[in-house]
C-alpha cells in the first residue's frame, strides 16, 4: 500500500485525480489549490459547477489555511468530532478558489478518520477535495469496485483500501448561519452536535 500511496501523491502533485477510501465513503481527490485539477473532479463526476466540493485536511490546525473568521464553536466541534464524520462549513479564505466553493464565499472542511486520505494530504503538502467518488446523483461508493463501475477511466488511480467502515456520508453543519444549520445528517446526529454546541441548531 505504501507504494500505491506514493504513486497517488505523485499523481496529485502533477494535477491528476485519485479515488480513495475514507471513514465514511470513497472520496475523489485533487489538489484543492490547483484549479485545473479541481475542474477534472467536476468533469469526472459530471457535477454542476455551482455545487461546492468538500475539502479534506490532515489535521485540525489546517482549518486556518482554508477558512477565516473561524468561530469558537468550530474549534469545540473539531475537538470533539475531528478526525471523524463531521464536515463544517465556514467562511472561506482567499487561498481557496471559487471553483472549489461553487463561486460561494463558504468552504466545507473535514478531517477524515482514515490513514489513506491523511497520508495523501500530508504527502501532497496541501488539502485535497473530498467529494464522494461517484457520478453526480448516483449512490456514494463504499468499496473500490463501485468506484470503478461509476468512474472507470475518468480518474487516474483508484486506491482499493477495502470497505469504508462507516459507509454513510458525513454530517454537514453550516456554521456561517445563525443559528447553525445541519445541511445533511449522517452518522453524527443532531443530538451529539447540540450536546457540544449548547445552542439551537437549525
Amino acid at each position: 500500500m505504501e507504494k500505491v500511496i506514493e504513486r497517488a501523491i505523485k499523481i496529485l502533485k502533477n494535477g491528476g485525480i485519485v479515488a480513495f477510501p475514507t471513514d465514511t465513503v470513497y472520496g475523489l481527490g485533487a489538489n484543492a489549490f490547483n484549479e485545473d485539477a479541481v475542474l477534472k473532479v467536476y468533469e469526472a463526476k459530471a457535477r454542476p459547477r455551482e455545487f461546492a466540493l468538500t475539502i479534506l485536511l490532515a489535521d485540525v490546525s489546517q482549518i486556518k489555511l482554508v477558512a477565516e473568521n473561524v468561530p469558537k464553536m468550530a474549534w469545540k466541534l473539531a475537538d470533539r468530532f475531528m478526525p471523524g464524520a463531521l464536515t463544517i462549513v465556514l467562511q472561506k479564505s482567499m487561498a481557496v478558489s471559487n471553483m472549489v466553493t461553487g463561486d460561494g464565499d463558504t468552504v466545507a472542511v473535514r478531517v477524515p478518520n482514515h490513514p489513506i486520505p491523511i497520508a495523501l494530504v500530508r504527502g501532497l503538502g496541501a488539502p485535497i477535495t473530498g467529494t464522494s467518488a461517484n457520478r453526480s446523483g448516483a449512490p456514494s461508493p463504499i468499496i473500490a469496485e463501485e468506484v470503478y463501475k461509476q468512474l472507470r477511466s475518468k480518474v487516474d488511480l483508484i486506491i482499493d483500501g477495502g470497505k469504508c467502515p462507516i459507509g454513510i456520508s458525513s454530517t454537514v453543519l453550516d456554521l456561517t448561519t445563525d443559528p447553525p444549520k445541519i445541511m445533511r445528517e449522517g452518522t453524527i446526529t443532531r443530538e451529539q452536535i447540540t450536546s457540544v454546541c449548547k445552542c439551537q441548531i437549525g
